[in-house]
């Protein structure tokens, strides 16, 4: 795990045409993607090639990974689960998914460019011409210390990608191995059903507890609520759920 200095990041909302600048408090993300090897001792799935990283991941087994990983270790774990209800325990020092104020934050490092480093140096992309994802810590990090935030496997968020027209779609990020480079940004945003799954999607693991409520990091629970009513147009390239 990376500790991380409070700072700011300023997120772009594609629907509305907004920016909107987010204060973080210090928190810990890990320096790694979650690899097949750690999924499978915590969850006891098979584990081909133990050191990519994990793809073909629900976000619901995501949250499911960070509460075992939690509960391994002696902490307090992150989310309350009562079905397909899952809730953010922001006060809770356990695993976790990053928010995605706090995942751009990590990605960037300090970098305002779209990419923290040439491409070719940092991430796996179209261009490498692979049809899979490879090994953690095969390019450079970043100056935070970070491995493959951007290419190799897009990671799951906390966040909702846009509940207005997705629903319950939640939010990934960074591209994938065979994504070309204007996808592979720290700014471009996907996202996928809960109990999705992606060939090119996977995790990090995120920490740090806040004093609050229903909120924190960027994310509120609140403003999920008024994200949620129709007021624009649709985004040139988006499908609203159900069409």
């Amino acid at each position: 795990m990376a500790a991380l200095p409070a700072g700011s990041v300023t997120l772009h909302d594609a629907r509305r045409k907004a920016r909107r600048t987010v204060e973080l408090e210090p928190f810990e993300i890990a320096a790694y993607a979650v690899t097949e090897e750690m999924l499978a001792e915590l969850l006891g799935v098979p584990s081909a090639h133990p050191r990519r990283p994990a793809v073909d991941v629900t976000w619901q087994r995501a949250i499911r990974f960070c509460n075992a990983l939690s509960e391994w270790e002696g902490l307090d774990p992150a989310y309350r689960v009562d079905g397909a209800e899952i809730s953010w325990r922001v006060d809770s020092d356990g695993y976790r998914l990053p928010t995605e104020a706090e995942w751009e934050y990590a990605c960037r490092a300090g970098s305002t460019k779209p990419q923290y480093g040439e491409l070719h140096e940092v991430a796996w992309t179209a261009a490498d011409r692979v049809d899979h994802p490879q090994d953690v810590g095969g390019k450079m990090p970043n100056l935070f210390g970070l491995f493959d935030t951007l290419g190799n496997a897009w990671e799951w968020c906390w966040d909702l990608l846009d509940p207005a027209r997705y629903g319950d779609y939640r939010v990934f990020r960074g591209g994938g191995y065979a994504d070309e480079a204007w996808s592979v940004r720290a700014s471009a945003r996907r996202g996928g059903g809960p109990r999705m799954h992606h060939d090119d999607v996977g995790f990090r693991v995120a920490r740090g507890g806040f004093d609050a409520r229903d909120g924190a990091q960027g994310w509120s629970a609140a403003a999920d609520e008024e994200n949620a009513i129709v007021d624009g147009p649709i985004p040139v390239g988006w499908t609203p759920l159900g069409r």
